[in-house]
């Protein structure tokens, strides 16, 4: 998305129309003055007062309706159903709360203690009320400094239990002022709780994890983009010089997006000059066309690849597609998730909504909304059966991996394989499939690794391109987006072709 943009608030005051009685004659008098007003206004929908006419209703239900309505209630439902009649599902109203969440991470930081929660909405597995659970503490911010971990539970913040709070109601009493303190009660195990008394300061939202894979492969993964995320790569980039990199790859893999200035400035760090990206609006005087500098800090001598899957949208299709576009990486996965728009955010008094302004097009002059990305090769996750999701499914519910994990925190390996057969002749599931899932668990834990090559068969897949194969005679075989388009388009007009000329 860009930058947020400032939109006046407007408000306006009228009168109420008239009073609506429950009797029975009485709604047939509104009806029939209901339906000559509406004859009356019987004019082009361009000479027509809309915004008086929805003022008069906010205005007629706040005074009429039989139980006092809350105004901000009311603005905020006929906002939503206004963005909602659009049949765009990323422009929106957002409320205070979504405008909070939004501005944290596109500015990338915010005042709290640095910690991933979740916090399940019904009772969870192991019977405990649904208290807030630490998925992971943010290295170098006060949670983390303090030593809290994975798994832990927050019992209570400040004194006030969390069982019945909301999410938003949980970050809103950890986020705060930096420097200001708070106080939670932790819950780890079944024997230890404990007060941690915090100070908040200012928290980076993760924007990129990276290092070495052996001694020749440099990875970095990008979560998601901020006007930290160039500035993160470039960190991660030099670190890899250091350490005589002689090859790249990118995780795009379930990044969501974010701002369209830092997914230009990673394409920056790769390309050497020429077109990273173009935007076309309804309106041909804001279309923009934006090129990256000379001499990129990755040499065209350094192999790059980039992951991909149906996770992978908007800001991190811009770069996935420049980098194919410009032949500079070899893309690996899955088709990425197809999000080719635009988005301008405006604030009003605290909320706010956010629009489609224009759509993006990659260096070929393709855009790939509701289309996507399809990789130079495609490596698909293993899918479950019906059979095998059921099983899946059982095994969750019967909490047998938790159990083990909780039981036997140190188990060897020896011990892991044993127990995944135990379950995979219980519940007939893949013995790989078990021993990740208990991997996962374990890492719920502790911090878990910058990477896992034991069982990501798409980064598995990356490492053979780059070590194993003639990585320059498959970047020849590569096509643009628009080569692979025009492609599919004289396929399906040489069959429809074939397909008139049938005869009976």
């Amino acid at each position: 998305m860009n930058e947020p943009q400032t939109l006046p608030p407007q408000r306006k005051r009228s009168n109420s129309v008239i009073w609506i009685s429950s009797v029975f004659l009485s709604g047939l008098l509104f009806l029939f003055v209901a339906v000559s007003d509406i004859q009356a206004q019987n004019k082009p929908a361009a000479e027509q007062n809309y915004p008086a006419i929805i003022q008069n209703v906010f205005d007629f239900i706040l005074r009429h309706y039989v139980d006092e309505v809350d105004p901000k209630t009311l603005y905020e439902g006929a906002m939503k159903g206004m963005f909602e009649s659009l049949k765009d599902p990323y422009s929106t109203f957002l409320t205070e709360a979504d405008m909070s969440d939004l501005n944290d991470t596109t500015q990338g930081s915010f005042g709290g203690v640095g910690l991933y929660i979740s916090k399940p909405s019904g009772p969870r597995p192991d019977g405990l009320p649904p208290y807030v659970e630490v998925a992971a503490p943010i290295e170098d911010t006060p949670g983390w400094r303090a030593g809290i971990q994975p798994g832990d539970l927050i019992i209570e913040i400040n004194g006030e239990n969390t069982e019945k709070l909301t999410m938003d109601q949980v970050l809103s009493k950890l986020r705060g002022v930096p420097g200001t303190e708070v106080t939670i009660l932790i819950r780890r195990g079944d024997k230890m709780e404990f007060s941690v008394k915090l100070t908040r300061a200012i928290i980076e939202v993760p924007t990129v994890k990276h290092a070495m894979i052996g001694s020749d492969i440099g990875y970095v993964r990008i979560i998601t983009f901020t006007p930290m995320t160039t500035e993160r790569v470039q960190q991660a980039i030099n670190d890899f010089r250091k350490n005589n990199y002689k090859a790249v790859i990118v995780d795009l893999r379930n990044n969501y997006g974010g701002l369209l200035q830092s997914a230009i400035g990673v394409s920056d760090l790769f390309l050497d000059g020429g077109v990273v990206v173009s935007t076309k609006s309804r309106l041909p005087g804001e279309n923009s066309v934006f090129t990256a500098r000379k001499n990129p800090l990755v040499p065209a001598t350094i192999p790059v690849v980039v992951l991909i899957n149906r996770g992978s949208a908007s800001a991190s299709e811009i770069v996935a597609g420049a980098l194919k576009d410009r032949g500079r990486a070899y893309l690996i996965g899955e088709r990425s998730f197809g999000k080719g728009s635009v988005q301008q955010v405006y604030p009003i008094d605290g909320s706010g909504f956010k629009l489609t302004m224009a759509r993006y097009y990659t260096p070929s002059d393709v855009n790939i909304d509701k289309k996507g990305i399809p990789p130079d090769r495609e490596i698909k996750l293993p899918e479950l059966t019906e059979k095998e999701a059921a099983a899946l499914n059982r095994l969750i519910n019967d909490n047998k991996i938790p159990a083990f994990v909780k039981a036997e925190p140190s188990a060897s390996p020896a011990r892991i394989e044993a127990f995944a057969k135990e379950l995979s002749a219980a519940y007939n599931l893949d013995i790989t499939l078990l021993k990740r899932l208990i991997r996962d668990e374990r890492n719920r834990t502790s911090i878990a690794p910058v990477y896992d090559l034991e069982y990501d068969i798409q980064l598995q897949a990356a490492v053979q391109v780059l070590r194993q194969e003639n990585f320059a005679e498959l970047m020849k075989s590569t096509k643009t987006l628009k080569q692979l388009q025009d492609a599919v388009q004289d396929n399906a007009g040489t069959q429809g072709t074939t397909d008139t000329t049938k005869k009976p």
